[in-house]
Order: structure tokens, then C-alpha cells, then sequence
């Protein structure tokens, strides 16, 4: 097995936070920790990871607020898009519109948005700018030696049977669809899909099967 990947999921949004980790040199990396940040940190305690990055696919208040926490535990960088820091920086006030309180992120410490690769051990993580649910929404793509496999972390562009909201600030449906088929869709059909909600899929299966794809 090339890749560790855990998932970890808790009221009250059912958020998917990741570890990903190299499974021979135990360095990881946290995508997008929420509420579920003690489970995910309880991961990397029992399997005895180092964690030196938080990568986020966006930054709604759910996909940002265990990202203090898990600073605060790993000491690890943040990476955020350019295009959703203006999100980013409010996040406490994108809590209060839901009647919710989260601990304000840190600032993040360098820029998605260059595309990377940025390493984790063995790993590499590719970023593809993916906007239409936020501005600077982007897909996590994770490769290396021995991953065989396409693994795909999204955030809220694509889920199992459905696709992002657009009606938050900075959303936008026509982009949202143009991100999902000129970018998504070209990975082609056995790429993994692990949405920022619910369970896995594939590019394949949403692409034959997603009622908002086939129209």
C-alpha cells in the first residue's frame, strides 16, 4: 500500500477531513481539518505520523475550523488558495451567519495557487484550480512512486450524486460545471473522488450516473 488515507467525519456538518500519509516515511498531511480535528489527530498519534502540511480545498468555516487546533498540535504549514482568503480571514463571521463559533484560523503560510508540487515524504500533492463553489476552490491531487491509483480530494465540487452549492459568496454555477468537466472530468473515469462530503465515488461513476452531469 502507497498511501495511508483516513477519513473522519462529525456533527454537526458531517465534514470529511483527511489524513494522507506516505506509508514508508510516515510523513502526512491534513486536508481541509473541521470539528472532526481530534479524530484526525488521534490518527496521526496512533499511527505515528509526522504531519507537515494543511492543505484546504477551500475555506468554508467547515473545511477551517480545526485548522488552529491542528497547528497548534503539529506545527505543520498552511496552504490556502490566493482566490479564498478573503473567506479564510472570515471565518468567524461566516460562523455567526450559521449561528456557529469556531477559534479563528491562523494565517495561512504560503499560496495554493502556485500549483506545487508540494512533497510529503515519498508524495507529492499537484493543485488544480477548481473555483465555482468558492473562488479559490481546487482539487488536491495526490501521486508518487507506487501510487497506482488517481486520488482526487475535492472538497465541495463534486459529491457522490451531486455537486457544490453555488449560492455562497463567491459561488458560481456555470463555473462550477466548467471546473467539474474541463478538470475534473480529465483525469478520466477511475480516478478516486474523495468528497468533501459523504462517501467516495469516482470520475466514472458521476459522470454516468450524477443527475446534475447528465443533462
Amino acid at each position: 500500500m502507497a498511501l495511508i488515507i483516513e477519513a473522519r467525519a462529525v456533527a454537526p456538518f458531517y465534514k470529511n477531513g483527511f489524513v494522507v500519509a506516505c506509508e514508508t516515511t510516515r510523513q502526512a498531511i491534513l486536508i481541509d481539518p473541521g470539528d472532526e480535528v481530534e479524530d484526525l489527530l488521534g490518527i496521526v498519534e496512533a499511527q505515528h505520523l509526522s504531519v507537515g502540511l494543511i492543505l484546504l480545498t477551500h475555506a468554508h468555516m467547515d473545511h477551517v475550523s480545526g485548522v488552529a487546533c491542528a497547528k497548534r498540535a503539529t506545527g505543520a504549514r498552511i496552504g490556502v488558495h490566493r482566490d479564498d482568503v478573503f473567506l479564510y480571514n472570515a471565518a468567524v463571521e461566516q460562523g455567526r451567519v450559521f449561528g456557529y463559533s469556531l477559534e479563528q484560523p491562523p494565517p495561512p503560510d504560503f499560496d495554493l495557487g502556485t500549483g506545487g508540487p508540494f512533497t510529503f515524504g515519498d508524495r507529492e500533492v499537484h493543485v488544480h484550480h477548481t473555483p465555482g463553489h468558492s473562488p479559490g476552490g481546487v482539487c488536491l491531487r495526490v501521486a508518487g512512486p507506487g501510487v497506482t491509483e488517481t486520488h482526487l480530494f475535492v472538497g465541495d465540487t463534486l459529491f457522490a450524486g451531486s455537486i457544490g452549492r453555488t449560492d455562497l459568496p463567491g459561488g458560481d454555477y456555470d463555473t462550477l460545471m466548467r471546473s467539474i468537466r474541463e478538470v475534473l472530468f480529465a483525469f478520466g473515469d477511475g480516478a478516486i473522488v474523495h468528497a468533501g462530503h459523504g462517501q467516495d465515488t469516482t470520475i466514472g461513476r458521476e459522470r454516468a450516473t450524477n443527475p446534475f452531469l447528465r443533462i
